[in-house]
């Protein structure tokens, strides 16, 4: 009977036709039973992608392999340089002067002093110093005779203000320079004295300080001395340090007042400590 239809006029058109229906047909199916394969996600378009860390140790590829800059964590660390001065320097002392000028025809040598000052640094070699030292002034035997008393002393007070040079010289040895001016008050008191008042005043008395119009007071009030003189100094040191904090100085000065015509000089040389 197959045959009889295949005789028919268009019978292979149609079979043809049924064959490639029921062949579409099974492939929608296939289509819709298999699933979908999901694309792999990707990052919002709005959000870039997390740059890659590189490993510890290893240096960033985009930082230059021979770059010096140093990081947060390595200024953190980095020690600070130690300063190589101090901002205040405090001092203490003892010696003994020498004298010199007219100062040296009344006072003999070796009086003891003491000294104190204190020093503001403004660089490891500027600075300003204040100083007060207190020197004796031993009256010599000659002067006592000239004075006609058995006894007596006198002593001298001074005050100064200096810019100070300090010279380093290794990290225990160093060296400085001072110099400014200088304020004096010196006084002295005679046991008694002969000498009779309103009488012309000999060198002693002149320097002593009590004449008045060359001549010793008429009230006799002239044991007692009193005077002050302003006028300079200058000098220079040798330090060595001992300790961290504490140094030794031994130091040579010269000062000079003057007041109506009297001078005092002295060369006060001091031995002490600087911390």
């Amino acid at each position: 009977m197959i045959r009889k239809f295949a005789r028919v006029p268009g019978y292979r058109v149609v079979l043809t036709l049924m064959a490639a229906t029921i062949l579409a047909g099974a492939t929608t199916v296939y289509a819709q039973e298999a699933p979908a394969q999901q694309p792999a996600s990707q990052p919002p378009s709005d959000q870039a992608p997390a740059a890659q860390q590189p490993p510890a140790g290893q240096q960033s590829p985009d930082k230059p392999t021979g770059s010096q800059e140093a990081t947060p964590e390595e200024i953190g660390t980095r020690k600070a340089k130690p300063k190589e001065y101090k901002n205040w320097v405090y001092s203490a002392g003892a010696g003994a002067s020498l004298t010199n000028g007219t100062t040296g025809k009344f006072v003999r040598g070796g009086g003891g002093i003491a000294a104190a000052g204190v020093a503001r640094n403004y660089s490891k070699y500027i600075g300003f110093r204040l100083d007060f030292q207190f020197d004796n002034l031993p009256l010599r035997d000659s002067a006592l005779v000239s004075a006609q008393a058995p006894g007596g002393n006198s002593h001298v007070y001074s005050l100064t203000l200096d810019p100070i040079i300090s010279i380093p010289v290794t990290p225990d040895w160093g060296g400085y320079i001072l110099f400014g001016p200088a304020f004096y008050h010196r006084s002295g008191k005679l046991d008694s004295s002969t000498a009779i008042p309103g009488s012309a005043c000999d060198p002693f008395f002149v320097w002593w300080g009590p004449c008045f119009n060359a001549s010793l007071p008429v009230s006799g009030d002239f044991l007692h001395a009193s005077q002050n003189e302003f006028g300079e100094n200058f000098g220079f040191g040798l330090t060595h340090k001992i300790t961290p904090k504490i140094e030794m100085y031994a130091e040579f000065r010269y000062l000079h007042g003057t007041h109506n015509g009297v001078t005092t000089d002295l060369r006060p040389i001091t031995l002490g400590a600087r911390w």
